[in-house]
């Protein structure tokens, strides 16, 4: 009988747990368990004391030095006291760890659990904390870089387009409309706004809420170059597709940005780009979904694209109103 090769494979959650807790030395009443298949893996591992976060990497997805440049981030927030989720050191004082999948190395790290809820629906006091948050983030890595991807027009929106084509005809009205997006994006309208380290993925399905102000953000799978309103900008992006009234919308991101600007203060021109700022995030999460296809063929419709350029579309249309509205 023929054994066919797999992309990627589930892990067991007891023989995955066996072997987490031998390499960090965790009591037997650990229990591991699947939380989530996704662009990565996602166990769980609790007693009834202490849970952790462990991230089984797809193959091929994360090479062992873009990790080390995440891990290498995340400790630098923790040693400046930033409430993100951190690596764990093994018994040996590594970070990483390699298991031969059927697919081929894949490599796990165990981070903190980031207590409290996933709050969808988030109000005012919640949205200044976040970006309070995030501004003390980008505060601490302005001017820095990491060994890791740059985002720019290439990345953000030529290549996603790239991806994207290989699956939908560009005859379609949505890929002429993706492609007049990243026409239109020019780079010298972000001159003189700030650069540095960017999260590229900060909203509410990353991060944990307790008690209204207490944030802590994980997921730094994407994080990069570039300038530091595209955080801000998807933010908006995602809270205004949440929030269905618009005024409500309003307020919240005001309070976002006033939380952000209690720490690190932004110019006209960087609240104008805003919107540039998240449709650009956008157009590049459609590239990674058509990139890794393979996780879940959902992303490679063409309902799934109207349904996206859509969104894009209404983000578009809101902020030009806002812009012409009158003084």
């Amino acid at each position: 009988m023929t054994v066919f090769p797999v992309t990627t494979s589930t892990l067991s959650a007891k023989e995955l747990g066996e072997f987490i807790k031998d390499k960090y030395q965790l009591n037997a009443n650990f229990n591991c368990e699947l939380f989530r298949t996704g662009m990565n893996h996602t166990y769980f591992l609790s007693d009834n004391k202490t849970k952790y976060a462990l991230r089984v990497y797809s193959h091929n997805w994360r090479s062992k030095s873009e990790i080390l440049e995440e891990i290498a981030l995340l400790n630098l927030l923790k040693e400046n006291n930033l409430s993100v989720s951190f690596p764990i050191q093994d018994k040996n004082g590594n970070f990483i760890q390699e298991i031969n999948a059927p697919e081929g190395i894949r490599h796990v790290v165990l981070f903190s659990f980031a207590k409290g809820s996933k709050i969808r629906f988030m109000d005012k006091e919640t949205c200044f904390s976040i970006g309070s948050l995030m501004a003390k983030i980008h505060k601490l890595t302005l001017n820095k870089s990491i060994d890791r991807v740059s985002y720019n027009k290439h990345s953000l929106l030529e290549l996603p387009y790239e991806h994207l084509k290989q699956f939908f005809s560009e005859t379609l009205p949505e890929m002429k409309f993706i492609k007049e997006v990243g026409k239109s994006f020019q780079e010298p309208d972000f001159e003189n706004t700030h650069n540095g380290i960017v999260h590229m993925d900060i909203w509410y399905d990353n991060m944990a809420v307790a008690n209204k102000k207490k944030i802590t953000i994980f997921d730094f799978d994407f994080c990069g170059n570039g300038w530091q309103i595209l955080d801000i900008g998807y933010f908006c992006k995602q809270l205004f597709h949440i929030e269905t009234d618009k005024r409500d919308y309003e307020l919240k991101a005001q309070s976002f940005l006033d939380g952000y600007q209690s720490v690190k203060q932004l110019s006209n021109k960087d609240l104008k780009l805003i919107p540039k700022a998240g449709l650009a995030v956008f157009v590049f999460y459609l590239g990674v979904q058509a990139q890794r296809f393979d996780w879940s063929n959902i992303f490679l419709s063409e309902n799934y694209l109207k349904m996206v350029v859509g969104k894009l579309k209404s983000w578009i249309e809101y902020n030009n109103e806002e812009e012409n509205k009158p003084v």
